[in-house]
Formats: C-alpha cells, structure tokens, sequence
C-alpha cells in the first residue's frame, strides 16, 4: 500500500460502514489479474481517474467505435449461495463484448462496476479474475472500473455487477443485414448452458434458494446443478473475427434474453424470416429440465432461453461450407439451422 493510502483513513466512515482501506487492499489484489489483460493500446495505470487506450488505426479506413455494456443480472444469485465470484466476471464481459461483435466490431477495452454492501478485498478480486479472464479470451484490456462500498443499500454479503466494452471496426466491414436473401444459410454457435439471462425464470422453476446446489444431477450428466447454472458465458470475438477473414457475414445475432424469438429477427431486414429447423437445435440438458420442471410450453423456452446456441450467423448458401470450416478451426462447433426465407414472421421454427 503506498504511503499516501496509509494516510487516508477515517475512522467516522468505517463507522458508518465504508472502509476505504479495504478499497485500497482490493486493488492490489486485483492488479495481477488486471496485467493479464495488458493488450498494445494500454495506457492506464489501475488507480488514476480515467482509462486511457491509444488507439491503433493500421489498415483501417473509416473508423467506427462500437459500445456496449451489460451486467450479469440475477445470475448473481447463484454465485452468492455457491460463494464462487470468480466466473461471473466473465458473463459481464461476454454480454458486452458477444454484443458489440454482432457488428464485426473487434473489442479494445473493457470497464468493470461492482457495488456491494461490503467491501471484502479477497472476494472483490476473485470478481475481478473473472473480468480479466473475460477480457483474455476477449483481446480486450481492462483499463479500469470502480467499486462502490454501499452498506445499508446492498446486503452485507451481496453486490451486482455490470460493466462496458468499446471496440472499433472500418465502416466497411460493418456486418450489412441488407444484403440478406432468400437461401442464406444460417450458422449457429453452440452455447456453454444458460449463459447470463433468464435467471429470474430458472430460480423460481428450480427453487435454487431450497435446493441442494452441489448435489450432482442424474440428468446433467451427474454435474451439480449450481456448477451447470454458474457456467459462464461463452465469449465468441475470436471465432467471429477468424470468420471474417474467410467469407463476408451478413449478420449475427447475439441469443440473450428474448432466445430466439427477439434476438435473430434484429439481425434481418424487413421482408426476411430465419426458418430453424429445431431438431437441429442442440438443446442442452439444462433446458429441457428447466422446462420439465416448470412445465414452460415450447416455444415460451425458445422464447427465453438459447437453448443451446449462443450466437447465429448468416451468410451467403456457397460460403457455408467453408464457414463452418473456418469456425471449426477457430474452435467452434457450428451447426447448420437453417435458412432464410421470404416473409415477415421473424423467426419460423418446424
């Protein structure tokens, strides 16, 4: 702790419950996970007022900054009854940086907002392991990010998290959904559970508060249930970014909140419907024990949840076959869905 945080103390503050010493002990805890995240165009030092980041325009014509930000949301329940705050950092750079790919835009840097009713320094930086991990498998640097001791607002034991990423791509790289037509081939990415929306609806159906979360479960593979609800999001800048460099994308979708049924129709024009075959949805456990349990109807699941595919892309019916090659060797395994088709359904599943 450096010299000038030793001197800053008040002793009338701790009483009223914020501890700005334990701020100071959680940012050196975090610092080596934050080196981790270290990318060219970094020039923070974590501590200062702003972050800053220079950025590198080689090969690119018409710049466009492209932002997003996002939280983990009530999945943050599922962390506090595991007492595990080391991967829903990840979720909250994955929301932000899965969005504003969907564009073609690469992440350049992230920061990160924790507010909590206490500050303990060890759990703050197992949150921020995960952030960084986020921004590792993102190409994006964790510049900076503030937490915010908030006693009387926030249980002693709680704390949300949210935070934003801004990337940049040439404006003629921008995924343009207009040049979709009839026979595009849509590609799905498969997803690592339920990713980080619709929580609100899992809890309740699952009774997560009354259940024995470390048990295992005959039908998730004799995982527990709590290490298949707190498995984080699946990050996919890298694959997109491969993909880019072998065929022209016309769009891609990011499956959150809304599944299938709010997500795709954002990623077409007007006049333009994705008919999904649903046998050819790799649905995970998961799900369908979510929709055992809760009796949910169908199309409802579909119209929540992934379901097991956690980003579509549509591209042209002669550079399928070499999408999917491309996504293959960036790691993924792609599934064919479907195609698009002319009408204004939105979303066509048989």
């Amino acid at each position: 702790m450096s010299v000038m945080n030793q001197q800053s103390r008040s002793d009338s503050y701790a009483a009223a419950g914020v501890d700005i010493t334990a701020g100071y002990k959680a940012v050196e805890l975090m610092k080596t996970h934050i080196a981790k995240t270290m990318t060219a165009g970094a020039l923070s030092d974590i501590g200062g007022f702003g972050g800053l980041f220079a950025l590198d325009l080689t090969g690119i014509t018409h710049p466009v900054l492209v932002s997003g930000t996002d939280g983990v949301g009530t999945k943050l329940k599922l962390a506090f009854l595991m007492d595990q705050h080391d991967t829903v950092g990840i979720d909250c750079v994955a929301m932000c940086v899965n969005d504003i790919i969907c564009v073609g835009a690469k992440p350049l840097f992230f920061l990160d907002y924790i507010a909590c009713g206490k500050n303990v320094p060890e759990k703050i930086a197992q949150i921020v392991s995960g952030v960084a991990e986020g921004c590792v498998q993102s190409g994006a640097a964790l510049i900076g990010g503030e937490t915010a001791e908030m006693p009387g607002f926030y249980p002693v034991d709680e704390y949300d998290l949210a935070g934003f990423s801004v990337g940049v791509v040439d404006k003629a790289k921008v995924f343009d959904k207009t040049k979709i037509q009839p026979g595009d081939v849509i590609l799905g990415l498969p997803s690592s559970g339920v990713h980080s929306n619709g929580f609100s609806l899992v809890r309740k159906v699952l009774d997560v508060e009354h259940t024995d979360l470390k048990a295992p479960v005959e039908a998730l593979g004799d995982k527990s249930l709590g290490e298949t609800l707190l498995t984080p999001t699946r990050i996919y800048v890298k694959s997109i970014l491969a993909l880019m460099e072998k065929v022209t994308i016309k769009s891609v979708s990011h499956i959150t909140g809304g599944g299938f049924y709010e997500n795709i129709p954002r990623s077409l024009p007007q006049g333009m419907t994705a008919k999904i075959k649903e046998a050819d949805v790799p649905v995970l456990p998961i799900f369908d024990l979510i929709q055992a349990k809760g009796n949910i109807p169908r199309r409802e699941m579909f119209n929540t949840f992934n379901m097991g595919i956690g980003m579509t892309v549509v591209v042209a019916k002669e550079e399928a076959d070499q999408a999917m090659a491309a996504l293959q060797a960036a790691g993924e395994t792609p599934v064919r869905l479907g195609e698009i088709v002319p009408g204004d359904e939105g979303v066509i599943l048989w």
